[in-house]
């Protein structure tokens, strides 16, 4: 991974003691909060309901053992034991004092890490694919570029002040894993009929209030030009994007305003003034880059190991985990292993100072000694012997890592929401635990397939509830929290955003709804159709239908129905049977 180098250390050195005295002055009262809200917004500080929450960057999810043991650390020292992986791929803590911020940044400038432009009205942290350099499908390792991006973004004079905040994703695979198309700005690698290569450049993506799919703008870009069309981009957005409303100051907002060809056209001059300048990327300056990012000393194995493909034929619980949580890699004998968040009656994306040490532990032991943060909440082992599965799940368990859900029903996606949040309209993680204590049963859970269920507090989207197969969204009625449930929506590409099915539920009433939406797609689906097919194949009024065919009581008890018995055209209401009640 990339290493500091002196311009580096200098330089986070230099904002830790910037920002120690801005703290100080405002603790003082010589700053009041509206002075000092933006500084200690660009080093990711927010005010809470409870506390102060920092967020902390880990540039494109890519992190050492090292550095996870200072997120361990931080943990246990200045908040109350835990933290929470984020779909920006880092970790926030939610009870921090403000006194102990300056320290904190600190502690992190000591492993390479910061929290430099996690918030505020400037380019974010860049985002990649959580397999980069490990994808069976990649094209290029694109995480060279995303270090590019990290050090062109960082402390830019001319954009640490933009309309509003900015995010940019990138990938080198076939599969978008990075959701680039609900990125202002999104980058994927392709190659001409030269192999030359270059990026694919979508742009004015987004979610939150005005959820828009990105846009492309450019179908090849060469690589040597890619900051200065990404500069161009930013600059036109900056001297364009509106600054009177912040509801409609994104990107976004800019390019269905004047359309995609205006803005096109605006890019491109803007790019004819700079393309061959300063920013442009010479081989020199890449190859510096990739250094950072060399494969580890592989060794020679066969494609499958013997011994952990008997294990999987005599052990269902093991064979269940490799299924959910093994996945693809590039090299002969290794695989890329991820460790759930999403225990059962656990927050998901938290994990707590002991579990962070585990985690660390396990990369050191059996990945090369780095981590990944993907953008479902997970951790992610990239490098890892299938020799080593069944030691590793073992670990897995004891851990609390070993959950064999992931990209099923309960692998949710969650924000902190009104537990935490001062924006949010009504509480996630309590809706979270409710929905996975409903369908905990994992046979259940294997037989209805993948299915992604994001569960966002309020309209800011932070949950990307508007990508999943079945997004819920807190709101406000009266001073009541209330849920829109919206069906139909996937990450990826081609992304797409779900169709809200009709009026809002109670918070007691949603993991009956859910449950509703699952018998309509078990008695409608073809034989191995997933969940989000079978939505696009027949649409969303069966379920609208059935949903709201009869009120869904305040205290209705569906329990986790046996398969066995519903059959297509059986009843919905097909008895249930199920030991856990």
């Amino acid at each position: 991974m990339y290493r500091y180098d002196n311009f580096d250390h200098r330089l986070v050195a230099e904002r830790v003691a910037q920002y120690r005295d801005q703290v100080r002055r405002r603790l003082s009262g010589e700053l009041k909060e509206d002075e000092f809200r933006v500084l200690r917004l660009h080093n990711g500080v927010y005010m809470q309901i409870h506390a102060y929450m920092m967020r902390l960057a880990a540039p494109y999810g890519l992190l050492s053992a090292t550095q996870m043991r200072m997120f361990a650390h931080i943990a246990r020292k200045y908040d109350r034991g835990y933290g929470h992986f984020t779909t920006r791929q880092n970790i926030q803590f939610n009870w921090l004092k403000l006194q102990d911020t300056p320290d904190i940044l600190a502690d992190l400038a000591t492993v390479e890490a910061h929290a430099i432009q996690t918030s505020g009205s400037c380019i974010r942290s860049i985002t990649s694919d959580e397999f980069a350099g490990v994808a069976h499908d990649e094209i290029i390792d694109p995480r060279p570029y995303a270090e590019l991006l990290r050090q062109w973004s960082t402390f830019h004079p001319e954009f640490a002040f933009l309309p509003r905040k900015f995010k940019i994703s990138i990938t080198g695979a076939t599969e978008d894993r990075a959701a680039i198309e609900v990125n202002d700005i999104g980058l994927q690698v392709v190659q001409d009929a030269q192999g030359e290569v270059g990026f694919r450049v979508l742009v004015g993506g987004g979610l939150g209030r005005t959820p828009v799919i990105g846009t492309e703008i450019n179908a090849f870009v060469p690589w040597q030009h890619i900051l200065t069309y990404v500069e161009s981009i930013v600059r036109v957005y900056n001297e364009f994007g509106r600054r009177d409303n912040l509801y409609k100051a994104r990107i976004k907002i800019l390019v269905k305003a004047i359309g995609i060809d205006e803005f096109r056209r605006q890019v491109e001059e803007e790019w004819s003034l700079n393309k061959d300048g300063n920013s442009t990327v010479t081989k020199a300056e890449l190859d510096r880059l990739a250094a950072g990012f060399t494969a580890p000393a592989y060794a020679a194995l066969p494609q499958q190991d013997a011994m952990v493909l008997a294990l999987q034929q005599s052990n269902k619980a093991f064979a269940n985990w490799v299924k959910r949580s093994v996945k693809p890699h590039k090299v002969a004998g290794y695989s890329a292993v991820v460790l759930s968040l999403k225990q059962s009656g656990f927050a998901p994306g938290d994990a707590t100072a002991e579990q962070m040490d585990a985690a660390a532990e396990l990369a050191e032991r059996y990945s090369f000694g780095e981590l990944r943060i993907s953008h479902t909440q997970n951790l992610v082992l990239a490098d890892v012997k299938q020799a080593d599965l069944p030691a590793l799940w073992e670990a897995a368990k004891a851990n609390g890592f070993a959950t064999p859900n992931i990209g099923l029903l309960t692998d949710i996606i969650c924000c902190p929401g009104g537990d935490f949040c001062t924006l949010a309209n009504a509480r996630s993680i309590t809706l979270a635990r409710a929905v996975d204590e409903r369908f905990d049963d994992i046979d259940y859970l294997q037989d209805i397939g993948e299915i992604d269920l994001n569960i966002s507090g309020c309209v800011n989207a932070c949950a990307h509830h508007h990508v999943g197969h079945i997004g819920i969204l807190g709101v406000d009625k009266q001073g009541e929290e209330w849920y829109q449930v919206s069906l139909g929506g996937s990450k990826g590409s081609p992304a797409n955003v779900g169709k809200i099915i009709g009026r809002s539920f109670s918070f007691a009433q949603i993991p009956a709804v859910v449950e509703r939406l699952l018998q309509v797609y078990v008695r409608e689906r073809y034989e191995d159709e997933r969940f989000i097919d079978t939505v696009r194949r027949i649409g969303i009024e069966p379920f609208v239908e059935y949903v709201y065919a009869t009120p869904v009581a305040e205290d209705e008890k569906l329990l986790t129905p046996d398969y066995d018995l519903i059959k297509k055209g059986a009843p919905y209401d097909t008895p249930y049977y199920s030991p856990r009640f």
